[in-house]
C-alpha cells in the first residue's frame, strides 16, 4: 500500500527537527526580521522551536507572515464566499493561480482568522529544491507534486498517483486540498481550468465518473491582485517563448516567490465561489458526452464561477483601454492611468525585447481579465434579459430601441438581483442598453466597483 512517504507534508511528529533545522539556516536571521520585526533572534529561535504541532506552526509562524506580507506589501486583503463552507467537511478548492506562495497562503490565513482548518497544498517538485524551502513547506502543510517524465507511461503513472493522494486525503484523512486549475501561474492574464485536471481527479474514483467528481466537494477559488505578481518577468517570458523554449534560471523560482511577497499588490480579493454539486456535474455528462467531453464541461464549470467571480480593478480597464483604443469612462481617473504607465514603464525598465512588443503584452496581462470576464457573463445576462424582455431581440444592435420603461426596468431590476448591484435610472441610458454587450460591459463596470 502506497504511504505516499516522499510528497507527504509533515507530521507533528517531524516537526521539532524540522524547526531545529529552519533556525539553524543562514537565512533564518533574515526570516524572523521580517516575521517577528520587534523580538530579537534569541527570542524568536525559542518561538519557533518551542513548536511541537504544524498547527501551531501554521497558527502562529505563518500567520504572522501573511500579516506581514499583508501590512507591508498591499493596501488590504478582502474575502467572500466562507458562508458557503460547512466547518469539518473537506473540500478541494481549485484556484486560478497568479503567485507561486500568495495564492494558496492567504487562503490559509483568512481560514485560520475564521477559525477553519486549513488545507494541504499542492506544491511542484521543481520547488522543493532548497532544503530551507522544503522545510517551510512541508510544515506548512504542502505535499510534493511531480512533473512526470516525456513517456505516456509516466505521465500516468504520475497523475494516478496524485488523483489517488488527493482521494485518500479528503475522503479518507477528512482533510481539505488546495489545487491550482492548471499546470504553473497564468502569465498572460487568461485564467483557465485544464481539463486534464479534471481527467486526474476522477482517475482514482470508482464506478460512476459524476460520483468520483461530486466525492471530493469540489470548490472553485478566484484570487485577484490589483498589481499582478512579477508582471514585469512574466512579460518578458512570454516574449521570449515566441520565439523559442523558455529555459528557467536555477534560482528563478526562488526569486519569484521572493518577489512575491515583498512586490506591492495594491488591494487583494479572494472569493470562494459556490461548491459544485452532484447536480452541477452531473449536467455536464447529459447526453452521455464521451469521457473527454466531460472533463471539458466540467473544467468549463468551474471557469463559469472563477471568471465572474474575479475582481476586476482600475488598472484592468486602464490597459484595456490602452491597447484596445476603448474608453471605460469614470472608472478610473487621470492620476490612475498616470501610476499605472509609471508601473509599467518601472516594470520592463531593463529587460530584453523590443519595448512595444513587451509593453503589448504586459498591457494583455492586465486586460485580457476584463475580456474573460464580460465573455463569461454573457450567456448569463442573455439568459437574463430573454426572460426579462421575451418579445425583445436580444440579439439586435438597437436592443435600446425596442424596449419600453417597463422592459428597461424589468431589465434593471434583473440584473440588480442576480448579481447584487444597484441599478437605477440613471444606469438607463443608451450606451449601457444598446445591445447585449453593452449590457454585460455595464454589468462588468459595475461589479468592479463592489
Amino acid at each position: 500500500m502506497d504511504t505516499f512517504e516522499d510528497i507527504r507534508p509533515y507530521t507533528d511528529e517531524e516537526m521539532t527537527s524540522a524547526m531545529k533545522r529552519i533556525v539553524e539556516s543562514e537565512y533564518f536571521p533574515l526570516l524572523a526580521g521580517f516575521i517577528f520585526p520587534d523580538m530579537p533572534l534569541p527570542a524568536v529561535k525559542d518561538r519557533v522551536l518551542s513548536y511541537r504541532t504544524v498547527r501551531e506552526f501554521q497558527h502562529d509562524t505563518m500567520f504572522e507572515l501573511n500579516k506581514q506580507i499583508i501590512s507591508r506589501s498591499t493596501d488590504g486583503l478582502s474575502c467572500e464566499g466562507l458562508d458557503f463552507l460547512e466547518p469539518g467537511k473537506p473540500y478541494l478548492f481549485i484556484s486560478n493561480h497568479r503567485d507561486i506562495m500568495l495564492d494558496s497562503c492567504l487562503l490559509q490565513y483568512l481560514f485560520v482568522a475564521a477559525g477553519l482548518e486549513t488545507t494541504q497544498i499542492t506544491f511542484g517538485a521543481n520547488l522543493m529544491t532548497n532544503p530551507l524551502v522544503v522545510d517551510i513547506g512541508k510544515s506548512n502543510r504542502m505535499f510534493k507534486v511531480e512533473r512526470p517524465g516525456g513517456s505516456i507511461r509516466e505521465f500516468y503513472n504520475s497523475s494516478k498517483r496524485l488523483s489517488t493522494y488527493i482521494r485518500k486525503v479528503i475522503q479518507e484523512d477528512r482533510e481539505s486540498l488546495w489545487i491550482a486549475q492548471r499546470n504553473g501561474r497564468t502569465k498572460d492574464g487568461c485564467d483557465s481550468t485544464d481539463q486534464g485536471i479534471i481527467k486526474m481527479f476522477g482517475m482514482s474514483g470508482k464506478g460512476d465518473r459524476v460520483e468520483a467528481l461530486a466525492q471530493l466537494n469540489i470548490v472553485p477559488v478566484a484570487v485577484s491582485y490589483e498589481w499582478e505578481s512579477c508582471d514585469g518577468a512574466k512579460a518578458a517570458e512570454l516574449l521570449k517563448s515566441r520565439s523559442a523554449k523558455y529555459e528557467k534560471a536555477p534560482d528563478e523560482d526562488l526569486r519569484s516567490i521572493l518577489s512575491g511577497i515583498v512586490s506591492p499588490k495594491g488591494r487583494v480579493t479572494i472569493r470562494i465561489c459556490k461548491p459544485l454539486s452532484y447536480d452541477d456535474i452531473a449536467a455536464c455528462g447529459a447526453g452521455n458526452l464521451p469521457d473527454g467531453e466531460f472533463h471539458k464541461a466540467v473544467a468549463a464549470l468551474i471557469d463559469s464561477r472563477i471568471l465572474p467571480a474575479c475582481k476586476l480593478y482600475p488598472n484592468n480597464f486602464i490597459a484595456r483601454d490602452l491597447l484596445e483604443g476603448t474608453s471605460s469612462g469614470a472608472i478610473y481617473d487621470e492620476a490612475q492611468q498616470a501610476a499605472f504607465l509609471e508601473h509599467m514603464d518601472k516594470a520592463l525598465s531593463g529587460l530584453e525585447g523590443q519595448r512595444e512588443e513587451l509593453e503589448k503584452i504586459f498591457l494583455g496581462i492586465y486586460a485580457n481579465p476584463v475580456r474573460l470576464v464580460h465573455d463569461s457573463l454573457r450567456a448569463r445576462v442573455r439568459g437574463i434579459l430573454e426572460e426579462a424582455v421575451p418579445l425583445a431581440d436580444i440579439d439586435s444592435e438597437f436592443l435600446f430601441s425596442e424596449l419600453d420603461s417597463l422592459g428597461i426596468m424589468s431589465i434593471l431590476l434583473a440584473l440588480s438581483g442576480e448579481f447584487g448591484l444597484e441599478l437605477s435610472a440613471v444606469d438607463a441610458t443608451p450606451r449601457n442598453l444598446m445591445n447585449l454587450d453593452s449590457v454585460v460591459a455595464m454589468v462588468v463596470k459595475k461589479l468592479s466597483k463592489k
